[in-house]
């Protein structure tokens, strides 16, 4: 901790930590980027080091790809000074190295549920042994898509065990499941439902569809704007937005669910070392992209739903910093705005004219958003059995 620069707790990580400790199960919520990997972290580390190696007795589940690597990275590295192994499991690589880690019996598995259950179903993974199961980002975790994988899940590993949940959201409907899960849990709840962490400035700009990205050319003129992740709804758009950028001369990488897992670690990489202006993502990279010192986040797109709001601009503003979250909101978005708005508890201030010259050779065209899009995706939809 000491070599990681830990000089005093967080707050969730005061609250949490000491339950946690006395092995009582956890339900956490805090504000994106306030310390949740350690509060689970530190006390799954300090419980498995007295205890043999060559078993897996910790799992923690994650929604996404990066964010399991991100957890097992971290953990990684608060455990430096100990034997406890930590493997990464998800989909878009290969299964022999992962076949390898449930093997030796790694001691902690991150994992996505539906990588997880490949291995189940094929017979490589046995984690009989588990004692402490974590769920990060559990309001997306136990949401439509994923609940059912969770509970597969669940059933192979012993209903005798500690269970974790963080998130920084937790709206009612997924507290009341998790607590079907849980066994009287304390409760520690330091984030409103769906409000963004403290030090992010929020402004607005309504913008016609069209225009939206000769606006965020326009914006991307302030040398202030270092770099930026801009999320839109669709990979499609993502696609096409990353190409207009580029054919401006803004170096522009994108990350989304379409891409290998590869070139969704090599973008992130690239855009952490500042070899890309913007990052384009869809909200797959939402939930535990960890970028220090980020300062904006655009929301090229208006978020479907208020959560994805506060996790697309919680990429910002992390640890105690601050950061600035710009939304570009069409005419057929406001209805969708409005739903943000009620749910962060006032109206954001519209009245800043968008900085944009006559579009002389007319503006770049990204494609209409279908209607649909608006919609919150089927349940089948939303399942991401590989990870």
């Amino acid at each position: 901790m000491r070599d990681l620069g830990f000089t005093e707790l967080t707050p969730i990580q005061s609250a949490a930590i000491p339950p946690a400790l006395a092995g009582r199960d956890v339900l956490g919520s805090a504000a994106t980027g306030s310390g949740k990997t350690a509060a689970f972290g530190l006390p799954l580390l300090e419980a498995l080091a007295p205890l043999p190696r060559g078993k897996t007795r910790a799992l923690i589940l994650a929604p996404t790809r990066e964010l399991a690597a991100q957890i097992a990275a971290h953990l990684q590295s608060l455990a430096k000074y100990t034997k406890i192994s930590v493997a990464a499991i998800f989909g878009g690589v290969g299964f022999g190295p992962q076949v390898t880690a449930f093997r030796r019996g790694t001691d902690v598995v991150v994992a996505t549920p539906g990588r997880l259950l490949d291995h189940f179903s094929q017979g490589t993974a046995v984690l009989d042994g588990i004692t402490l199961l974590v769920i990060d980002e559990a309001d997306r975790m136990l949401d439509m898509g994923f609940l059912p994988d969770v509970r597969r899940v669940l059933k192979r590993i012993p209903a005798q065990r500690q269970t974790l949940f963080f998130s920084a959201t937790i709206p009612p409907p997924i507290a009341t499941l998790a607590k079907d899960l849980l066994r009287d849990p304390v409760r520690v709840d330091l984030a409103p439902t769906t409000k963004p962490a403290h030090g992010i400035t929020q402004t607005v700009y309504s913008i016609d569809q069209q225009r939206k990205a000769d606006l965020l050319v326009e914006l991307l003129k302030d040398n202030n704007i270092f770099s930026a992740i801009a999320f839109t709804r669709t990979k499609a758009r993502a696609n096409r937005l990353a190409a207009a950028l580029g054919k401006r001369e803004i170096p522009a990488e994108r990350i989304h669910g379409d891409r290998s897992q590869a070139q969704r670690t090599r973008a992130l990489d690239d855009f952490k070392r500042g070899k890309f202006r913007v990052l384009v993502a869809t909200d797959i990279a939402a939930r535990g992209i960890d970028i220090a010192e980020l300062g904006h986040v655009v929301n090229f797109d208006v978020p479907m739903v208020p959560e994805d709001y506060v996790h697309r601009v919680g990429r910002t503003a992390r640890a105690s910093a601050t950061g600035d979250a710009i939304t570009f909101v069409a005419p057929d978005e406001e209805k969708y705005f409005a739903q943000i708005e009620r749910a962060l508890g006032r109206r954001l201030d519209r009245s800043k004219n968008p900085p944009l010259p006559p579009p002389a050779a007319g503006p770049v065209r990204l494609g209409a958003v279908e209607p649909a899009a608006f919609a919150r995706p089927p349940r089948r939809a939303m399942r991401r059995r590989s990870g």
